[in-house]
């Protein structure tokens, strides 16, 4: 899929900030992209960008609505309806992150009909996908894996994507979740496509390229998941990755969610290299993404420098102290 910037984002009512996690992830590395944002009565998030109604929001440029809100389940409210078709009517499209498809709800539907609006379903992809081949394929590719999910493998390949352009790189940042999808404007929501399907939906993601081109690969959940891993072994294999960059919320003890204890760095590094190497024996590790906002500065860069003398790889927290040393290694793995 394809979504038009610039983006209103569509807040609804809300509770609070964490439901609008996928607001502020646009914002956070799109903000050019967004010209607003439009709440309801009784919001309580706010992404310290402007407010704005449908009229306001379609007179600074907004191609698409974009409902960039979590809840339980995914559902979209009925009271949100009125405000969509009014966005629709206004000559937006509409994309969403929720379970609830948009074209299910009648007026919804009806609206983006009439007026030759798309409607993206962005968690529900269109796009047909073969079986994975693992046949090599031109182009370099750089995927973040996680010790757990939710340590930051989004974040560190967008920061990846930045290090390596400022360098000099020809990079792009291929999006495998909803956050992403929104962040680039296109992409496939890995986790949502048929199990037999994956490594091929990842091949059509990243497919050939220039020598010289590298796609940086969102990561998904972790190997050793007994929720989610047969979805990063999918990524993983239709990855063909390169190289990896293993992420780590270092004050954790079990897996979200689950009682199975979180891997060490290396146990992570070691199964990505055996399971990676089905389709490129060639797979290494160049970095170590830390998540160290629950840590001090001080303790942060002394739990950075041990990480990074205890494995031989550049360790760093991507948001706090950026990913140029990553990069740089990874220039240097591949030099020539």
């Amino acid at each position: 899929m394809k979504i038009q910037a610039p983006y209103l984002m569509f807040l609804g009512d809300v509770p609070d900030q964490l439901a609008a996690k996928t607001a502020h992830g646009i914002v956070d590395w799109r903000r050019e992209w967004c010209v607003g944002q439009m709440r309801l009565p009784g919001c309580g998030a706010d992404l310290s960008i402007p407010d704005m109604d449908i009229v306001e929001g379609r007179e600074a440029g907004a191609k698409t609505l974009v409902v960039g809100v979590a809840n339980a389940g995914g559902v979209l409210p009925d009271h949100w309806t009125a405000a969509i078709v009014e966005a629709i009517e206004a000559g937006m499209d509409v994309a969403s992150g929720l379970h609830t498809r948009l074209g299910s709800v009648p007026e919804i539907a009806e609206a983006a009909e009439r007026m030759g609006a798309k409607l993206h379903d962005v968690r529900h992809s269109t796009q047909r996908f073969a079986t994975g081949k693992g046949t090599k394929r031109s182009g370099k590719r750089i995927l973040t894996v996680g010790t757990d999910c939710s340590v930051g493998k989004k974040y560190t390949a967008l920061a990846l994507e930045k290090a390596m352009r400022d360098a000099g790189m020809d990079a792009d940042f291929c999006p495998t979740g909803q956050t992403g999808i929104f962040i680039a404007g296109r992409g496939v929501a890995i986790d949502a496509v048929v199990a037999d399907f994956i490594s091929g939906a990842v091949e059509w993601l990243a497919p050939e390229a220039d020598p010289n081109h590298w796609d940086v690969i969102e990561g998904q959940g972790s190997l050793f998941h007994p929720s989610f891993a047969g979805v990063s072994l999918g990524l993983l294999h239709g990855a063909q990755a390169d190289a990896f960059v293993v992420c780590h919320e270092p004050t954790r003890t079990n897996m979200r969610g689950v009682q199975h204890k979180l891997p060490t760095i290396q146990e992570v590094i070691d199964l990505t290299i055996r399971c990676g190497s089905l389709t490129n024996p060639a797979i290494r590790p160049v970095g170590i993404a830390v998540n160290t906002h629950a840590l001090g500065e001080a303790e942060a860069r002394d739990y950075l420098a041990k990480v990074s003398a205890d494995h031989g790889l550049p360790a760093s927290d991507p948001v706090r102290f950026g990913v140029e040393e990553i990069v740089a290694r990874l220039k240097e793995s591949f030099a020539g």
